[in-house]
């Protein structure tokens, strides 16, 4: 396997999950700030552009963060970071949907819209600048929401899961392009200690 690399939140949560799993892959690293992901090669294997991507060993790809966890947990069970049993794979799943729809989207849109959009612009369309504000907002409001539901040590409770990893790579790149953690976070700032210091964070 072949793992397409690149900056940002994305591949990091894929980078994190290969590491929690003790998993060795070469990796190719694509320059998104040449625009590499939208021409040559890479575009016509990907043909959203999106980094990473996991190319198999019979040249099949793979896209889409929680896909490529959810391949690398089915090939690879142990150790879990997904579940072992049905509940455990459910419970999972569904925080990854919460933060990925609730936090992980408006926060990125928020960003391209903002801080990011002279790199964006030329590439798709954006929301407004005004919009963008609106929806760093609705990301803020979310991880609060989170962080009063949450009581374990891991947003499953005991168990570290993907749930965590993409949390904590999203938080984690929120804080370095201005949308840190919102003040009034009581569990969070723990929580993400805690994550940060797993080896698999610095991957």
């Amino acid at each position: 396997m072949k793992l397409y690399n690149s900056i940002g939140p994305n591949p990091h949560v894929v980078r994190m999950a290969i590491a929690e799993k003790g998993m060795t892959i070469a990796v190719e690293n694509i320059d998104i700030m040449a625009n590499a992901n939208r021409t040559g090669d890479y575009i016509t294997k990907v043909p959203t552009g999106g980094t990473p991507a996991l190319e198999l060993d019979d040249g099949r790809i793979i896209s889409e963060i929680t896909v490529i966890a959810e391949y690398l947990e089915d090939v690879q069970p142990t150790p879990a970071i997904i579940g072992t049993t049905p509940e455990e794979r459910a419970e999972t799943r569904m925080w990854v949907r919460r933060i990925d729809l609730g936090y992980c989207e408006p926060m990125a849109n928020g960003f391209r819209a903002t801080e990011g959009r002279p790199m964006f612009a030329p590439r798709f369309s954006l929301v407004s600048e005004g919009a963008g504000a609106e929806l760093k907002a609705l990301a803020a409001e979310k991880l609060l929401w989170l962080d009063g539901l949450m009581k374990g040590d891991f947003v499953c409770g005991n168990r570290f899961t993907l749930a965590d990893i993409l949390l904590f790579c999203f938080i984690e790149f929120g804080a370095a392009v201005g949308q840190p953690m919102p003040a009034g976070a009581t569990w969070l700032p723990a929580w993400r200690e805690r994550v940060a210091a797993r080896p698999s964070a610095k991957a």
